[in-house]
């Protein structure tokens, strides 16, 4: 069973203001989402978790498998006219929003594209949306806003003005975040570093 609606990221409209992204509602299927949602890991604290922090069920890992393969490379290389063959891929997850957390940012240089899967029902709260912005400081300046459900995908492609970030909120927020990297030392710096910063708060959950 294919759980990626690739004609649909085929089909979606490359915006180019601010910057270059795209939006995908209903990317991931309503069954794939709710067997996804069903079995995501336990994430209670905010921030990124390698794949290799948490326990991935199979429903998770077919999606991620797929994200992984050619097909899905393919149609973000035409979307976005870029060449990513060779380029090392980064996957983490997220499972809970913290207050604090949104806050306006382009994402680091060594990031060429991001890619995120929202993996949550229905978004009810007018928090936690994320914003499309035209501005690296003003959150209202924005061209677009993203609810992070429904299997929606967003992908964009980092610039030093891919500005976005997205109101307060503080509870859960599902995603798959997939970056391909610049070169195989900076996947493997930033893997490490979300690693260390995993396991600390896995510590202080603990105690």
């Amino acid at each position: 069973m294919s759980h990626l609606n690739i004609n649909r990221l085929n089909q979606a409209e490359l915006r180019k203001d601010p910057f270059d992204y795209t939006v995908v509602p209903g990317f991931l299927s309503t069954k794939s989402l709710g067997s996804v949602i069903g079995s995501y890991p336990d994430i209670f604290q905010g921030g990124s978790y390698p794949l290799d922090t948490v326990t991935v069920s199979p429903d998770l890992q077919a999606v991620i498998d797929e994200m992984n393969g050619p097909e899905f490379e393919k149609a973000i290389e035409d979307k976005f006219g870029v060449e990513l063959a060779g380029l090392p891929k980064m996957y983490s997850l997220r499972g809970y929003c913290r207050k604090s957390d949104g806050k306006i940012h382009c994402d680091s240089k060594d990031k060429v594209i991001t890619v995120l899967l929202y993996l949550n029902d229905t978004w009810a709260h007018e928090g936690g949306k994320l914003r499309i912005l035209r501005s690296a400081n003003d959150l209202e300046a924005y061209s677009e806003e993203v609810p992070p459900d429904d299997g929606t995908l967003l992908v964009f492609r980092r610039s030093d003005t891919s500005f976005h970030g997205h109101g307060p909120f503080e509870g859960v927020r599902r995603s798959i975040q997939m970056n391909w990297m610049i070169s195989e030392n900076k996947r493997a710096f930033h893997k490490i570093r979300h690693k260390i910063s995993a396991g600390f708060k896995k510590l202080a959950a603990a105690e």
